[in-house]
């Protein structure tokens, strides 16, 4: 499951750090890849599921990235 999926219940609880971050960009790339092996294979159906995740996924960095002031510096740690 991904880890930006978060129940309706917990949504807003979730405390969003570097750590959660990484791990969604590591998640990302390997439904990248996932889904160009699908593709090569031409399993359609797989591809399909796999891109909504990241999308899903997609979505979620971008509303953080919108909600994160400009001025706020990130360190890699």
């Amino acid at each position: 499951m991904s880890v930006a999926f978060v129940p309706e219940r917990l949504r807003g609880k979730a405390e969003v750090n570097q750590e959660t971050l990484q791990r969604l960009l590591e998640e990302n790339d390997q439904l990248i890849r996932a889904i160009v092996e699908y593709q090569s294979k031409g399993r359609a159906t797989e591809c399909v599921q796999y891109q909504h995740i990241l999308h899903r996924n997609l979505i979620y960095l971008a509303t953080i990235a919108d909600t994160t002031p400009p001025n706020v510096q990130r360190t890699a740690d």
